[in-house]
């Protein structure tokens, strides 16, 4: 699959568990963070700039923070895997 359509796909399920958390809808916040982590392991990560490479790297933490600091957390990275997609 092309890097930008699972980018893409990434910044949309870190934006759902933004919104799952900010619900209160842990289970479903949970789910999309599975997804989130699998669309992670697919992207090609050779083909990013360097400061992408460090944002997709970081995701893996994501699972370690508490609800309010992972849904911070996964608004900005949604926002800004979202930029790289639009504007690269």
């Amino acid at each position: 699959m092309e890097n930008k359509i699972i980018l893409s796909s990434l910044a949309m399920g870190l934006k759902r568990v933004a919104l799952g958390i900010y619900r209160k809808s842990y289970g479903v916040s949970d789910r999309f963070l599975l997804e989130a982590m699998k669309r992670q392991k697919e992207a090609d990560k050779t083909k990013l700039l360097p400061y992408m490479q460090t944002i997709i790297k970081n995701l893996s933490m994501l699972a370690d923070r508490n609800n309010t600091q992972k849904a911070e957390d996964a608004l900005m990275y949604s926002t800004r895997i979202q930029n790289y997609v639009l504007y690269k």
